[in-house]
């Protein structure tokens, strides 16, 4: 049955799904894809289909928010997928994480809405073991800078008191903040989906959010290598669950 919001069924058989926040970052996903297909944009969610190395791989954009990705997760279980990795981006609670570094989350703080809708704040949002050795091993092949560790998943960076919010966060060891993961992590786990985060970083600790997503958007920089590291370390994660490397 086709979904009611992602507007796909499971005539496409795929397990794995990439999930880009931005329907633009598609664009760049399909550069290292073969036999490309669009295949529906429907509101935030575009989606396309491809190989990489032979395996079949669904890319779907899940829009900016943890409401939005739950609704993919949902979805996108009923279709067949087994495993999905949220290819994001996230802003540095940690000096040291340069433009481009990529963020692997373990797990993630839920100071969503999304996640809290579905369960009591005492269920931890957590990634799958499997996927999270997977990404690793492969940035290690790729010789890509990572760092490993827990993200802080929240609703705006708009508010008046976010600076000392990062600054509690930050003081507890936390790598990252995005908008996403903990809706991921949490639905995920429930519905028995596999799930992981990769964040490009895309703002220094210290430095203004808005400034550095902007600059993000408008050209080549170094957190457009870190996107197109994150594609490639997500593939080849999923390659080696495929394969049981």
């Amino acid at each position: 049955m086709k979904q009611a919001h992602i507007n796909l069924d499971g005539s496409i058989a795929v397990k794995y799904a990439l999930l880009p926040g931005d329907p633009a970052r598609l664009d760049h996903i399909k550069k290292y894809l073969d036999n490309v297909e669009e295949i529906g944009f429907n509101r935030e969610y575009r989606s396309l289909t491809g190989y990489y190395k032979g395996i079949k791989i669904l890319a779907i954009s899940t829009g900016m928010g943890g409401a939005s990705t739950a609704i993919a997760v949902e979805e996108l279980k009923n279709i067949g997928v087994e495993a999905m990795i949220r290819i994001g981006s996230c802003g540095a609670l940690q000096k040291g994480i340069n433009l481009g570094d990529l963020v692997i989350a373990e797990g993630a703080i839920r100071d969503d809405g999304a996640s809290k809708a579905y369960v009591s704040l005492d269920y931890p949002a957590v990634a799958n073991y499997q996927l999270v050795q997977n990404i690793i091993s492969s940035c290690k092949e790729f010789d890509y800078p990572y760092h490993l560790g827990i993200v802080h998943s929240h609703e705006s960076f708009y508010i008046d008191n976010n600076a000392d919010i990062e600054k509690k966060w930050s003081s507890l060891g936390v790598l990252g903040a995005d908008f996403e993961t903990s809706a991921l992590f949490t639905v995920g786990r429930i519905r028995k989906v596999k799930c992981a985060s990769i964040l490009n970083n895309v703002v220094i600790y210290g430095e203004d959010t808005a400034e550095s997503i902007e600059s993000y958007s408008g050209g080549e920089s170094l957190t457009l290598i870190g996107e197109k590291r994150e594609i490639l370390v997500a593939l080849e994660a999923f390659y080696k669950m495929e394969k049981n490397i």
